[in-house]
Formats: structure tokens, C-alpha cells, sequence
């Protein structure tokens, strides 16, 4: 496994083929990083879908609201939802969307982050400055590569567990 450096700021997620460690990146994205924590500490992220995932561009999960449930309607609506808690501001910098990047999915209101997050597949950078990047991963990509594809898939991959490494 990859040497965790901060391990109250690193995420474990346990996907069909494996581990994928993310590094959160708090002094960048304070909010969203501790977001993120908060709601893997509470488990709103396990059995989680990737409601979206778009071959050569991202995948998409952490629609807390939707993304847990097995019927046809609610994976039609995965995407839709976040979590109870407030949207987050934007928390834009100069950190570019690269291939393994964290950024927090969003409506077309900056600050509408919530519960949904993306992984880049590959280096994004027509997205800088426009959604915000708080974490990247260190370990795994290749499960990430996996994902099944769709916008949703057909039999969506989910998170099976999501951890603080902390707690780990």
C-alpha cells in the first residue's frame, strides 16, 4: 500500500477490484476535505454508486441521497442528490484538473458542492478554476480505470466502503 503521509487526511475507498487511496488536500480545500471525512465517518458514502462515468474524461459517485439504492428509479436518479448537510462554497485554486484528481461535482452554481465527487481519468484542464480540486490519488488508479462506463451504467460499479485512513 502506498505510504500514507497524513492518515486523518487520506481516504481509503474499497472498490470491486481493490483499494484506491485518495491524499485530501485541507490546506487547498479545507471545506470539501473535511466534508468528505465527515460523510465516510458517518458511512453516507459505503455501497455508494458511480452514477457516471464517461470513458477518456471522469467518474462520478457520492450522490448520498440516491446512489445507495438497487431499483431502477433511483439509480435513474442518481446525480440528483447530495447529502443533509449545507452546500459547501467554491473553493477554487490553481491546482490543475490532472489525471487522478478530486473535484467536487456541482450544479451550475459554484457553490452548490455538496456529497458528489469525481475522479479524473485522465488531465482535465478545461475544468480549472471552474470546480474545485481537494484530493488526488496516490494509490489504485488502475481500479479506477476499471469503473464500468455509462451515464448511469447498466449495473453501476459503487463504493463498497469508503474510510478515514485514521480509522482504518
Amino acid at each position: 500500500m502506498a505510504e500514507i503521509k497524513d492518515p486523518e487526511n487520506t481516504i481509503i475507498i474499497e472498490l470491486k477490484d481493490g483499494k484506491v487511496v485518495i491524499e485530501l488536500l485541507p490546506d487547498v480545500a479545507p471545506q470539501h476535505s473535511k466534508r468528505m471525512k465527515d460523510l465516510a465517518r458517518a458511512g453516507a458514502y459505503d455501497n455508494v454508486c458511480f452514477h457516471r462515468v464517461i470513458d477518456g474524461f471522469m467518474a462520478q459517485t457520492g450522490d448520498v441521497q440516491h446512489g445507495d439504492m438497487e431499483d431502477g428509479f433511483n439509480l435513474r436518479m442518481a446525480g440528483t442528490g447530495g447529502s443533509d448537510l449545507p452546500d459547501l462554497p467554491a473553493e477554487f485554486s490553481k491546482l490543475p484538473h490532472d489525471r487522478g484528481t478530486l473535484g467536487a461535482a456541482r450544479s451550475s452554481n459554484p457553490n452548490s458542492a455538496n456529497s458528489q465527487f469525481f475522479i479524473n481519468f485522465k488531465d482535465n484542464h478545461f475544468l480549472n478554476g471552474q470546480y474545485t480540486v481537494y484530493g488526488r490519488v496516490i494509490e489504485g488508479m488502475a481500479h479506477v480505470d476499471a469503473i464500468t462506463r455509462g451515464e448511469p451504467p447498466a449495473s453501476p460499479d459503487r463504493m463498497i466502503s469508503v474510510k478515514v485512513a485514521a480509522d482504518a
